[in-house]
């Protein structure tokens, strides 16, 4: 088949539009390689390229019944690829949109590995070594720093006054410092 001739594309494709596998199989065999070249202009990836025209003539004989080419069956091979590779970058693009949204907004990202290695141990030996102060100390600590309770509310909660609960903290602080002064230097 000449890829020029007007008159045998037509005909291929009215057999085409007839379930014609061997029309189809024509088609195929004159532009694959053609299609593949104009493909990987666009991705710069020849599996990537060669996906591309497989699926679009994949979709040419899923919707053989219904084709409607007004021009030759390259241009329309040509298009169809074109669309396919623009909307290959816009889905490159919303992934590397929502990768870096989730970069920027996540808790993960905001440590490295090292970073968040070292907080998870630090939290580790803080809850060791608030085993190991005086429970009431202890409570009044967690009660403010964990739960977020004003010393007011935790004075209530206790029933002691605002001081007993100031001097409680400050005592867990003051032997907190000391169980995890070998840990912080």
């Amino acid at each position: 088949m000449r890829k020029q001739d007007p008159l045998v594309e037509r005909v291929l494709v009215i057999k085409l539009i007839g379930g014609d596998k061997e029309a189809f199989s024509t088609i195929f065999s004159a532009y694959y390689r053609d299609l593949v070249m104009f493909a990987l202009s666009f991705t710069r990836e020849r599996d990537t390229a060669e996906e591309i025209v497989q699926e679009t003539f994949f979709k040419l004989w899923e919707d053989h019944e219904s084709l409607k080419i007004d021009f030759s069956v390259k241009s329309y091979l040509l298009k169809s690829i074109q669309n396919r590779c623009i909307d290959l970058f816009r889905h490159k693009k919303i992934r590397q949109i929502h990768l870096e949204e989730v970069k920027n907004n996540s808790v993960l990202f905001e440590y490295n590995t090292d970073n968040y290695i070292l907080r998870s141990e630090l939290e580790d030996q803080i809850k060791k070594s608030l085993l190991l102060i005086p429970p009431d100390c202890a409570e009044a600590f967690r009660m403010n720093r964990n739960d977020g309770y004003k010393y007011q509310e935790i004075a209530e909660k206790l029933n002691v006054s605002v001081r007993t609960v100031e001097n409680r903290i400050s005592k867990a602080l003051h032997l907190l410092q000391e169980h995890l002064k070998d840990y912080l230097n």
